[in-house]
């Protein structure tokens, strides 16, 4: 995949779109080539969706190219408006620096940042914090036509919910700036994302070309190329679980939940997930869908996990998923949730406890869930809504709950 590296990306689903596609088809394939990719620090951890143009960053990184992974510590406070039908959550400036030192974390576990060919990873604060909000405006708002700006997809969403705001409408700005600032200091000549953030990068590629045309420098190209966002076959958003978003933080998601999470896809999604999450060679993805589905699923949630966790938490969470579907065992490593034993003492019934333990979302999920058979405790159905946990269900401190076939919760009390 290396000598033929644009190819291999397309063959495996990362090309959506180009910006100058045969001239980008060569850089890949040929010398070195300095390429970045953004991350605004708007969460204290990675989803999937940022780990797919994660990997996409790795295999560059894995041919020789150069690296250079931006944290928005200075974007991350405007927040981008691509794709959103409300204004973002304002954070504070303490929020998003913890959030750009876990997310720097985080990125580690994707990209090599030692060693042979290390990424470089930057804040745009360095270079946006000093620059007085009048001088930004003549030197680079200039550059920026409104009318063009709205007619930006990365606008659009916003604009049907009513419309932006002037904050928001300086994020495209602000972005399209690291690029040009990447290719003065770095020599960066491309910018990969997902395709939400194809106005973003066309507008740092024009930004840069009028301002060395309006300085009369030489007109340096640069280029953008994008991944598609990741869908199922059915046009929804992976990443998404009955708890939330599927996060790399094993605090927010635990190693088993995330496991679950791909084990459980749709049989149709299991061969877009092994082509790009994994180095699995393509025919062999082919022949195993085709042959062994279930099989499939399972290297694909093993190697996925492996991948974002280790070798050791991977094995941990397949030998549970293992342990629990044959219910022949109750593993530590399953997911937890720790509650204060006076609520036995006091009584606490089912409906409290599957919602309480953010097992089941709502209340009212939660009866129809009891209501239809879709619980169980202790391996034994729970028949009614009126039913309580007791002294006589617990045993060493705790009792599992399981949710349908393959989603189960071991509740201690302490």
């Amino acid at each position: 995949m290396i000598n033929n590296l644009f190819e291999g990306l397309r063959e495996r689903g990362y090309v959506y779109q180009a910006t100058h596609e045969e001239k980008i088809k060569e850089a890949l394939n040929g010398g070195p080539t300095t390429f970045y990719l953004g991350i605004d620090p708007t969460a204290d951890s990675l989803h999937i969706g940022h780990f797919f143009a994660l990997m996409m960053f790795r295999y560059l990184q894995d041919a020789g190219h150069k690296g250079i992974l931006v944290i928005g510590g200075a974007t991350a406070l405007i927040g981008d408006p691509s794709g959103k039908s409300d204004m973002r959550k304002m954070m504070t400036k303490e929020e998003v620096e913890h959030n750009l030192e876990e997310v720097k974390s985080l990125a580690k576990r994707f990209i090599k940042t030692d060693g042979e060919n290390p990424a470089i990873i930057v804040s745009n604060s360095e270079w946006l914090k000093e620059y007085s909000f009048i001088d930004f405006m003549r030197e680079i708002g200039i550059h920026f036509n409104i009318n063009k700006m709205l007619a930006s997809e990365a606008y659009a969403s916003r604009l049907e919910e009513g419309g932006l705001t002037f904050l928001e409408m300086g994020y495209m700005l602000m972005q399209a700036y690291d690029f040009m600032v990447l290719n003065k200091k770095y020599g960066c000549k491309l910018q990969i994302g997902g395709s939400d953030q194809w106005g973003n990068i066309v507008a740092g590629i024009n930004l840069l070309r009028k301002t060395n045309y309006r300085n009369d420098e030489e007109i340096d190209e640069i280029y953008g190329l994008t991944c598609p966002l990741l869908m199922t076959k059915e046009g929804k958003k992976m990443g998404k679980t009955e708890r939330g978003t599927l996060w790399v933080a094993r605090e927010k998601t635990t190693v088993f939940d995330f496991y679950q999470y791909f084990f459980n896809v749709k049989d149709e999604d299991t061969e877009t997930l092994l082509r790009l999450f994994t180095r699995v060679p393509l025919e062999q993805i082919v022949s195993l869908c085709r042959e062994d589905v279930i099989a499939a699923k399972r290297l694909m949630a093993y190697e996925i996990t492996k991948l974002v966790h280790g070798k050791e938490e991977a094995d941990k969470a397949a030998a549970t998923a293992i342990a629990l579907f044959n219910e022949k065992s109750v593993s530590d490593n399953m997911p937890q949730f720790k509650l204060e034993n006076s609520l036995v003492t006091a009584g606490v019934n089912i409906i409290d406890l599957l919602t309480m333990t953010g097992f089941v979302r709502s209340r009212s999920e939660a009866r129809r869930l009891v209501e239809q058979g879709g619980i169980c405790m202790n391996n034994r159905k729970v028949e009614s809504i009126q039913e309580g946990v007791s002294v006589n269900d617990i045993t060493n401190n705790y009792v599992v709950l399981k949710r349908g076939k393959k989603n189960y919760l071991k509740v201690i009390f302490i």
